[in-house]
């Protein structure tokens, strides 16, 4: 017995030890500061710039990250998905040559990110706070930087946002570009839920088979209790098949270890990302099912520019392209990226960039 006490303190040295090991390295890659723009040779770009700035929006504080080789370029306001998932440390991995172009704004909204609070009230957390925000921020920033217009892009449930924003602000935005564009997320929800029992078949993969064959559709009342349980367990299958965050990426591993790395975060920063992310998804998911821009918006008065990859099965293809044919604005267009799922700024970023530059009349 003294032996397998023994043993038992033994092992459990090695795990406080490795505890405390793992924790000293991630608080010293989470120095919680911006990353400069640097040359081939390392020298920072003299007209860059990078910072981490804290804004008040909506009477909130909330974080914007500004990066941009050139400052006098335009600004492209970016909007990130989730709701609740900023995705500086996504773009910062794949798609920093966009910055060679744009002065890019990746705003941690408000319960996301580096703007998560426990004390943030739940009546902030509606999408017409959210499009005020967006109004509010945008005005902010093209005072800041001389420009009477600025770009807006919007990725997944920022697609919605920007949108809606661009909608109701036309005014403010010299263009829209939404990535992996929301438009019915209910029946998206549907095009995908029987999207991955398809796979399942064809791959002949018998517990996906069963697991889902239990598993019930949420309802149009089902609350977001219902629908968080739900689509953790569906998005398992949707990127398990290749159609979820990236066609590539069948795990969430590589997610999380860009977010660890994460200069830009804090070490709380880096803990309080997950929370930020439920919070908001339980707060916003409600108006985000329910909201059909094909019975909202049948006109744009800004260019509209729809990015979409060919196994995108979080915001189905089909609904944007259906959604888009009935969509008038002064100038349209639709893009496929057929090595793409719901990314294809971080999956074909060449093509992305080029498309981006060329719209944006640089």
């Amino acid at each position: 017995m003294r032996i397998f006490g023994k043993i038992l303190l033994y092992v459990l040295g090695l795990i406080i030890v490795a505890a405390i090991t793992l924790s000293l390295i991630l608080w010293i890659k989470s120095p919680n500061k911006a990353d400069p723009i640097v040359d081939v040779n390392g020298y920072v770009l003299p007209k860059s710039i990078s910072r981490i700035e804290k804004i008040n929006l909506g009477g909130l504080e909330q974080y914007v990250i500004i990066r941009g080789a050139d400052s006098t370029k335009p600004v492209m306001l970016y909007l990130h998905g989730g709701p609740g998932n900023p995705e500086i440390v996504f773009m910062k991995e794949t798609n920093t040559a966009i910055e060679n172009d744009f002065v890019m704004v990746y705003w941690e909204q408000a319960g996301a990110g580096k703007s998560y609070s426990s004390d943030i009230p739940a009546a902030h957390m509606t999408i017409e706070q959210f499009i005020s925000d967006t109004r509010e921020l945008t005005e902010i920033l093209s005072k800041r930087f001389n420009q009477d217009k600025i770009y807006l892009m919007g990725h997944s449930w920022g697609s919605l946002l920007g949108i809606l924003s661009a909608n109701k602000h036309p005014e403010l935005y010299k263009a829209y570009f939404g990535i992996g564009q929301v438009c019915d997320q209910y029946r998206g929800e549907r095009v995908s839920f029987d999207w991955v029992k398809e796979q399942a078949a064809i791959q002949g993969d018998e517990n996906a088979i069963d697991a889902l064959s239990k598993t019930e559709f949420p309802d149009s009342l089902a609350d977001s209790k219902v629908w968080m349980k739900y689509l953790m367990f569906e998005r398992s299958y949707v990127n398990r098949f290749g159609g979820g965050i990236t066609h590539e990426m069948k795990e969430m591993g590589p997610v999380v270890k860009m977010l660890l790395n994460a200069k830009e975060y804090s070490f709380r920063d880096k803990f309080k990302y997950m929370g930020g992310s439920l919070f908001s998804l339980e707060n916003l998911w409600q108006e985000v099912i329910h909201r059909n821009l094909f019975n909202e918006i049948d006109s744009l008065q800004v260019p509209v520019y729809i990015f979409q990859g060919k196994y995108d099965y979080q915001t189905p293809t089909v609904v944007a392209k259906e959604f888009f044919d009935q969509l008038k604005a002064p100038q349209k267009e639709f893009f496929y990226f057929e090595n793409s799922a719901h990314s294809p700024n971080m999956e074909e970023v060449e093509k992305f960039n080029a498309i981006v530059k060329e719209k944006a009349v640089l």
